[in-house]
């Protein structure tokens, strides 16, 4: 029997179309997901989109559109990624989807239960942008330094809250229990100091007068559940909890055996790693297994903003140069857990570099070579030691990477080993010497080299199984003239 891997990307709100960060985050999902199955694991990989909430409420009023027109037209925009990114998710949850409603509602039933949930008049600083309470700490000059652009709103009512401060020690806990929970260790090194420094009480509920786009509160027709509390439980409604207890806990796990890998940009650390888990808790349910948390992007050095211009449509990128060239610049130019920085110029010299000059060059020279000599496109092995040598080193080096979440350094791995065939053609000058032998080594090492771009690439590992195969004998990767270029 296979084993189980769970894998999920937070959800985006539907308030804007897909932005290069969140592209980022469901590309390294993928890749893991990919490589997974690979292994033979069975994989549920889950992704979805976040509907509710003031801001999608006041985007659709803006739009003159229902909430839930407006989150019908924009789910789609994501669930487009799906082919645009060749992504291959098995899940796209919605969170106006009636069963999430129902397992959401059954979330708070359980922490009511436990005692966790309880009702108070406040007072607090809000940001629409976050769609989280901030403190004046918190505050840079008077703004949210994540949303500058936004005002902060001044709230007061009476909300049902979630007993986060009880949850102190046991969130230190098990973060001491689990010292790999949170990668990297600068993430994790910055919850554990905000859980250590005292966690306040978070509002989980909004007034449905004001704000009546949410999810109702059990027993009490006047009150919606705040987003963050009711989105972060579609990392289990996505498994139909509460009803399938059986693949419920063989994908999220067990107490004893937690199994759900989460992806998460760092702006996210805060509700992933300490918000969620103390609702898992509260719950009684199993905690997360592990969070990813990747970086920003930035674009030729500055943030990304609509007001600046310079935001990357992922589309758009796709459309002009293709799924696998958007794949392979975000996973090995941008590093995993700090923030990188995107330009057209970075973007091209990567492209015409590896792929065009690498793997492309050396699938066109290998199998042009083949067909020169009349050598047999098929080889099962390696004769030269020397070259299996060189396969077996990065197809180890692949799984150690992915485990610690080193996409960039796992691609460098296989790049090494296409330098390796452009050498080794340069070393035995098959063309001349006409060695059939030589020849069986680089077919059997560019088969290689596809399988394991698989995760990354798929699309041109494909294509290269069918050069192999003689289906297909067109250049992988045409070189970009950038000169040409205003």
């Amino acid at each position: 029997m296979s084993s189980k891997f769970y894998i999920t990307t937070t959800l985006p709100y539907v308030n804007a179309k897909p932005h290069i960060g969140f592209a980022l985050e469901i590309i390294q999902a993928d890749v893991l997901a990919r490589w997974q199955r690979s292994r033979g694991a069975e994989v549920f990989f889950n992704t979805g989109t976040d509907e509710h909430g003031l801001k999608i409420f006041q985007k659709a009023a803006e739009l003159g559109k229902t909430p839930q027109e407006y989150c019908d037209e924009s789910a789609e925009h994501f669930k487009a990624l799906k082919e645009k990114l060749d992504l291959s998710f098995d899940n796209f949850i919605r969170t106006t989807d009636a069963h999430h409603i129902a397992a959401a509602q059954e979330f708070w039933k359980r922490c009511d239960a436990n005692g966790d949930i309880y009702k108070k008049v406040y007072k607090a600083k809000y940001c629409v942008g976050c769609e989280l309470e901030v403190t004046d700490s918190q505050l840079v000059n008077g703004r949210c330094p994540i949303h500058p652009n936004k005002d902060v709103e001044t709230i007061e009512e009476e909300n049902y809250f979630f007993r986060f401060s009880k949850y102190q020690q046991p969130l230190l806990d098990f973060y001491n229990a689990n010292p790999d929970f949170v990668v990297p260790d600068v993430r994790f090194n910055e919850i554990k100091n905000f859980v250590a420094g005292g966690l306040q009480d978070f509002s989980i509920s909004r007034v449905k007068e004001k704000m009546p786009w949410g999810i109702p509160v059990p027993g009490d027709d006047n009150q919606v559940m705040y987003v963050w509390f009711d989105a972060l439980v579609n990392y289990i409604s996505c498994l139909n909890w509460p009803n399938e207890e059986k693949g419920f806990k063989e994908f999220w796990g067990t107490k004893e055996n937690r199994n759900a890998i989460q992806v998460a940009g760092k702006d996210n650390l805060r509700q992933q790693t300490a918000m969620w888990q103390a609702m898992l808790m509260s719950a009684g349910l199993p905690n997360s297994k592990q969070v990813f948390i990747h970086g920003f992007i930035t674009a030729n050095g500055q943030k990304m903003s609509k007001s600046l211009g310079n935001v990357i449509d992922p589309v758009e990128l796709v459309d002009k140069y293709g799924a696998d060239a958007a794949r392979h610049f975000m996973l090995r130019e941008l590093p995993p857990t700090e923030d990188g920085d995107f330009s057209f110029e970075k973007f091209e010299e990567r492209y015409n570099a590896d792929l065009a000059k690498g793997i492309g060059n050396l699938a066109a020279r290998v199998t042009t070579i083949a067909k020169k000599i009349n050598a047999s496109m098929s080889a099962e092995t390696a004769l030269n030691p020397e070259v299996k040598a060189e396969i077996d080193t990065a197809q180890n080096a692949i799984g150690l990477l992915l485990e610690d979440y080193k996409f960039n350094e796992a691609l460098s791995a296989i790049w090494k080993v296409i330098n390796f065939g452009d050498k080794y053609i340069e070393k035995t000058q098959p063309w001349k010497t006409k060695d059939t032998a030589a020849v069986g080594d680089l077919l059997f090492a560019l088969s290689q080299i596809g399988q394991m771009l698989g995760p990354f690439i798929p699309q041109t590992s494909a294509k290269i199984k069918k050069l192999l195969a003689g289906e297909d004998t067109s250049i992988l990767f045409p070189r970009l003239d950038t000169e040409k270029k205003n």
